[in-house]
């Protein structure tokens, strides 16, 4: 046996105790003639303690250890004379009476602590060493306890678990397939699985009434700290169900999972809801941090036209938000601002400032423009208070200077410490539009999939105004990150049809990429409803990381790459001939 306790797992209580101990050599101290080990599992870390005077040949062995050999150590449990209160075991310590050494190492190229000096790179190439720090481990342990969460309760709900292909075939409605040559059939491919969508959906029309799957999907998308090539969602699906249905089982769902994994229950009986519409009106964003207010104030009606300032007379939209307390901010701090929205990112112009003075009054580098009236009928509609800072940006474009003002609202609530991780706000979007309109495809394009149903109510749209129409869809966010999204499914043929054709799918396509959900319609598909829920965000939200790469255990970098295996690579010719491809590599510049 080559353990018979874990490193994390002893107390006083077990003083006396003979123990075996397995793991790896965490840090050697060296203090005269005595040597003390810290070993290092999973579970946690226990010190070990070498006295030359009671066994001069253990010393010496102990002597030859470096960090992260692997090593096996048999002694008795004992009360420690210097005691650390920052583990679990620091009450106790091994007085080895035998020690193995299962295997040497390398000094690592990094640190294994919490605090590494290991840049991002680096750890990367070396993960499995990563994955040994306490910090990335707890973070797939905290991974793995939502799923099995996930999988209790969806079970005593009444899903079952169904597993569905990986090989399909490709659908390019939406981001790009991963695609896979097919060595059996020349010429011919498959694409990897953004979304079980229509699989899940056949499984309704099945009759398997309730469905989940925790999930991996591909997208070969540009990528971002909350993206990934390959990613894992929680899949479901319903049968006999409306949004409203959907909406409330999955909002009970999502409280327990933040209760039963990090202890945290501080939601309203209801979760909000929020229309799209309102979403991008009064925060320029389709999911809203709501940890913290200062929404948008549209100044249309205070400022263009009631001054001779030609910037907002020019404007299409005004807008503006009050940040309590920030009438101090420096010239220097003004200045950090403006060329925060003018990055390459965010692409705005600038940013115009009135301090709300101790008095009341509004001070600004526009006051030349405006008479005393207006700016204070704008400091009484954006609610501002006497050492407050409105901040106001205008444009052409309403839409976006609206997500230009909402990366600066964010901005604002991290200076002042609004966007606390310990704190979670949850909320439902909801009435999406159907349809956007792609400039690059010269059509309306699915906001969501071609599968999503409208609005009853607008239905009678489609026909007339289909740009107007609202989808049946949802969207959780949680601290202004989408964790999920779903919608109400069509399950009728004839308005299905109707969808494609506004699309601008022929029936030639639709036959060639869809035919068999086409056909599986035509024998009673019931009204059927679903959503998926992003595990990795998730995971990442409830540890509080800033990035899901932390919380996978072996991810991609920004530029889709494994830097532990290397990939992608390229092929041998002899692989190529057999999958019948010629690679042509684009001319360089």
């Amino acid at each position: 046996m080559y353990r018979t306790k874990t490193c994390g797992e002893l107390r006083l209580t077990n003083a006396g105790e003979q123990v075996t101990l397995a793991g790896w050599v965490q840090r050697v101290r060296k203090m005269g003639g005595m040597t003390f080990v810290e070993l290092r599992d999973r579970y946690g870390i226990t010190q070990l303690v070498f006295d030359e005077k009671q066994s001069p040949d253990l010393f010496a062995k102990a002597e030859e250890l470096g960090r992260e050999y692997v090593v096996q150590a048999m002694g008795s449990v004992r009360e420690r004379y210097s005691k650390n209160p920052k583990i679990p075991t620091g009450d106790i310590e091994i007085v080895v009476s035998d020690l193995n050494i299962l295997n040497t190492s390398e000094t690592p190229p990094f640190t294994i602590e919490d605090h590494t000096d290991g840049g991002d790179d680096l750890r990367m190439k070396y993960r499995y060493l990563d994955l040994r720090r306490n910090c990335v481990r707890k973070n797939l342990e905290l991974r793995h306890k939502v799923c099995i969460e996930v999988r209790k309760w969806l079970d005593s709900k009444g899903f079952l678990e169904i597993e569905t292909p990986v090989l399909i075939n490709s659908t390019p409605e939406g981001a790009r397939d991963f695609v896979v040559p097919s060595r059996m059939n020349p010429g011919q491919f498959y694409a990897l699985p953004q979304s079980p969508q229509l699989f899940k959906q056949l499984l309704m029309v099945a009759g398997m009434d309730r469905y989940f799957q925790i999930v991996k999907c591909f997208r070969d998308e540009d990528l971002r700290a909350d993206r990934q090539p390959e990613f894992t969602q929680i899949d479901c699906e319903m049968s006999f169900v409306e949004q409203d249905d959907v909406i409330s089982l999955f909002e009970e769902m999502i409280k327990h999972l933040f209760d039963a994994t990090i202890g945290y229950n501080d939601f309203p009986a209801h979760l909000q809801r929020m229309t799209w519409q309102d979403a991008m009106k009064y925060y320029g964003s389709d999911k809203p941090d709501l940890r913290f207010g200062m929404t948008f104030v549209e100044l249309d009606h205070e400022l263009k036209g009631t001054g001779s300032f030609g910037v907002f007379n020019d404007a299409n939209y005004i807008g503006g938000i009050c940040a309590k307390g920030c009438a101090g901010y420096s010239r220097k701090q003004q200045n950090e601002l403006v060329d925060f929205v003018k990055t390459p990112q965010i692409g705005a112009q600038g940013i115009t400032f009135i301090k709300i003075a101790e008095d009341g009054t509004p001070k600004s580098s526009i006051e030349k423009f405006y008479s005393p009236e207006v700016l204070d009928k704008v400091k009484v509609v954006m609610g501002a208070e006497p050492g407050d800072l409105i901040l106001i940006m205008c444009g052409n474009d309403a839409m976006k200077t609206r997500k230009q003002l909402c990366e600066l609202r964010l901005e604002m609530g991290q200076r002042l410490g609004l966007r606390d991780k310990n704190k979670f706000a949850l909320l439902w979007v909801v009435d999406f539009p159907m349809f956007e309109w792609s400039e690059e495809e010269q059509r309306l394009m699915a906001m969501h999939h071609p599968f999503t149903s409208p609005k009853p109510e607008d239905i009678a749209l489609l026909d007339t105004h289909p740009e107007q129409v609202r989808a049946n869809a949802y969207d959780m966010v949680c601290n202004g990150v989408e964790i999920g999204g779903g919608s109400v499914r069509i399950h009728d043929s004839v308005l299905q049809q109707k969808i494609f054709k506004i699309l601008g799918l022929t029936p030639e396509t639709v036959e060639k990429r869809f035919k068999y959900l086409v056909r599986a319609f035509k024998y009673g598909a019931p009204p059927h409803a679903g959503l998926a829920y992003g595990l990795d965000r998730l995971v990442s939200i409830l540890a509080g990381l800033d990035s899901i790469r932390d919380c996978i255990a072996f991810p991609k970098n920004n530029s889709g790459r494994d830097q532990m295996v290397d990939a992608p690579t390229v092929l041998e010719p002899e692989q190529l001939q057999e999958l019948n491809l010629k690679v042509v590599l684009p001319e360089k510049k």
